[in-house]
This record gives structure tokens, C-alpha cells and sequence, in this order.
């Protein structure tokens, strides 16, 4: 039988109907305790040597729907939820590294992993080496005897340079070490960090599996390393998602390539208006040619994402943007229906000073536009009046 296409994998899960009662829908578990046999079977069950549930902070029916689903389409063997994508993040890395041991992490991140990178790993006695802009070459010098995990992410966020994954994952495993990718921003639709040879792939489940109104996060990868995961600091660290969330996100899988086609096609076309608009700095977005990552985003993508960025002369112009701003929505996150614009000189990023925001790589009238479902004629219209007040 040949392979069945995304669009119709994501639609019908691994199992479409429910086999007791023919349901169409995952049912949600809403239980803290599953009862168990009692003896050998019930400490198989406890020790993950036997599927089984007892208690939903170690698995639960629905959680577990999500996951087997999502491992199919990532192209993964397994995968494990969390309450957040900072769970997922931060459950890898310390599943990983301990006291004494060494990362290697790409120089721009996603805020929330950055935080945690420079602050709580350096508190714990974990050594960190940044690489600028990772390639074969810059990942091999980072390593270190120590080094026990090598973590990236592309797009980044927010500047959106692209990441040879192929390459990069190469490098790692010559090391004999695990690459994680952040895949957040595309999902295993538009990339499949995987089936290139990363050792991980991780997302915050609240962007493109939710979208809207739940927080949450997976990690995708071997099933082997996943049950070592799952039994030990994730047992200890508790970040299970709730049996709701799980189900959200589930169902999400279903419309995710209809929802990401209408993003990123309304990304494209932002990327296209502002890039000839004469009050517009600098476009950045994979899917222009003029991008240095155009080639290696066609090569390693299906579509360009979801996400772009502009620049603006300075604070002041970038501010009186999005003040005008009417149907677009100023606020953080991605995926979701709705447009939303952040700036994040000014806001996520306004903790650093001037230089430290310079060497994050954005200019202080740095504007990110998360692509939403509307019309895209609307949400120019709404941009070009925007940059006339500027």
C-alpha cells in the first residue's frame, strides 16, 4: 500500500475510530488514578516495562493518543507531552546534562530557552558554549570532552536564519552525540528535523497544535530514549499536560495542514508588500529570494513558515506602527487565528540593554509579524495604513 499523503495522516490518525465503541474522537480520560492488576503485571505496569496506566502524571489514554499521533507524522518512533514548551525544553536538556557536563547551543534562541540556557544551567554547574551561526565546522569546535547534548533551532526566532539540520545532525552524531531541534515554528508539515537526522525534535504544542487557548509541549524522538525520559526525571519533575489539554492539541493534528497552508500563504504575501514598501528597512522571511536562507529553506521545508520580520528606521517608528495598528493584535505567541505583531526591542527583549539587543541580532525598530487565518488583502490593508502614521 503506498503512503498515505500529509494531509490525509494528520485527519485520520493512527487509529480513526475508536475500537470499544466506534467514537470518532480520542474519549478524555478525566482521571488522576487508573485501577491495575495486582502482582507482576501492576509493577511491570509501574516500571514501564508494560503499557498500562495507574497514574496520569506518568501517561494517560488521551495524552497518549496525541503523542503516537504526532510520532507518525514527525517521523519519530514515539513522543512524550508536556504542560509547556519549557517543560519539553527544559526536561531534555537536564535529562542530559548534569553538574559538570557541557551543551552546545546555538547563540540565538527562543527567549524562554535562552533564559533558562545562561541562568538555570549555569546555576546547576552546566557548562555552556554558544555557536553563532551553527554549521558542521562551528558545532565541532564548540564540543567538548563533556559535551552531552547539542540543542538548535530552526527558523530561529526571531531572525529566522535557517539551519542546515542534515549537516548539523551529521556533525553531532560523528561526536557520538543527540541533536535536538526547536521545530515549533514549522511542525512536521512544513519540516521534520527526524527524517534528517536529529536525534530530537521538539515543539510548544500551544502554537500550531493548539493555536488558540491551551499550553503545552512534545518531544519527539527514539522510543528507547523516550521511556528512559518518562521514567525518571519526567516521573521526578511531574510536567505532565492535563487529559483536556492533551485532547486539544490531539485534535488539533487534524486541521493542522489546512490551518499552516493559510499561514504561511499570508505570511508569504506580508513578506512580498513589505518588502517593496519604501518606509521598510529590511525583510526577513526564507520564503524572499534575497534571504540567505532561501535555497536551504526550499531544500529542508515544504513551505517558507509562518513567521517574518521587518525593520523600521528606529524605537520611535516601530512604536507609532503598531500603535495604529487595527486589526493585527499586539500581542506574543504564534499560530494562532488571529494576526499578531510584537515588537520585541521594546517589549520581550526590553530587559536588555541597548547593546545586548544589538547583539541579539535585532535593530531597535525590529517589528515580528505572526501570520494569523484572516484574508491576507485585509491584514495589508491594515499594515499600509499602519506604516502612513509612521
Amino acid at each position: 500500500m503506498r503512503k498515505l499523503g500529509f494531509h490525509t495522516r494528520a485527519a485520520r490518525g493512527l487509529v480513526p475510530v475508536d475500537r470499544d465503541t466506534g467514537a470518532l474522537t480520542t474519549p478524555i480520560y478525566q482521571t488522576a488514578s487508573f485501577a491495575f492488576e495486582y502482582g507482576e503485571v501492576g509493577k511491570e505496569i509501574i516500571a514501564g516495562e508494560r503499557e498500562g496506566y495507574f497514574y496520569s502524571r506518568f501517561g494517560n489514554p488521551t495524552t497518549r493518543a496525541f503523542e503516537r499521533d504526532l510520532a507518525a507524522l514527525e517521523g519519530g518512533e514515539d513522543a512524550l507531552a508536556f504542560s509547556s514548551g519549557m517543560a519539553a525544553i527544559s526536561t531534555l536538556i537536564l535529562a542530559h546534562c548534569g553538574a559538570g557536563d557541557h551543551l552546545v547551543a546555538q547563540r540565538r534562541l527562543y527567549g524562554g530557552t535562552a533564559i533558562f540556557v545562561a541562568g538555570e544551567l549555569k546555576r546547576f554547574g552546566v557548562g555552556v558554549t554558544y555557536v553563532e551561526n551553527p554549521d558542521p565546522a562551528g558545532i565541532r569546535d564548540a564540543l567538548r570532552p563533556n559535551t552531552k547534548l547539542v540543542y538548535l533551532e530552526t527558523p530561529s526566532n526571531p531572525l529566522l536564519h535557517i539551519i542546515d539540520i542534515a549537516a548539523c545532525s551529521q556533525a553531532a552524531r560523528d561526536a557520538g552525540l543527540p541533536v535536538a531541534f526547536d521545530n515549533t515554528f514549522n511542525t512536521p508539515y512544513l519540516q521534520r528535523p527526524i527524517e534528517l537526522g536529529a536525534t530530537y525534535s521538539l515543539h510548544s504544542a500551544t502554537k500550531f497544535f493548539g493555536g488558540h487557548d491551551v499550553v503545552g509541549g512534545v518531544l519527539v524522538g527514539r522510543a528507547k530514549e523516550l521511556r528512559h525520559i518518562r521514567h525518571t526525571i519526567y516521573k521526578d519533575l511531574g510536567p505532565a499536560p492535563m487529559p483536556m489539554a492533551s485532547y486539544m492539541f490531539w485534535r488539533g493534528l487534524k486541521t493542522l495542514p489546512v490551518r499552516l497552508d493559510r499561514h504561511c500563504d499570508n505570511a508569504l504575501a506580508f513578506a512580498e508588500f513589505l518588502h517593496g514598501h519604501p518606509k521598510v528597512e529590511k525583510v526577513y522571511y526564507p520564503g524572499l529570494a534575497d534571504h540567505p536562507g532561501h535555497d536551504l529553506a526550499r531544500k529542508q521545508m515544504t513551505k517558507f513558515g509562518t513567521v517574518l520580520a521587518f525593520e523600521l528606521t528606529g524605537k520611535e517608528e516601530a512604536a507609532r506602527f503598531v500603535q495604529a495598528l487595527r486589526l493585527c493584535v499586539f500581542a506574543v505567541s504564534l499560530g494562532d487565528a488571529l494576526t499578531l505583531v510584537q515588537h520585541p526591542p521594546g517589549v520581550t527583549h526590553g530587559v536588555f540593554d541597548a547593546e545586548k539587543a544589538a547583539g541579539a541580532g535585532m535593530s531597535p525598530g525590529f517589528i515580528r509579524i505572526a501570520a494569523g487565518l484572516e484574508n491576507a488583502e485585509d491584514i495589508i490593508a491594515d499594515i499600509a495604513q499602519a506604516l502612513d502614521k509612521v
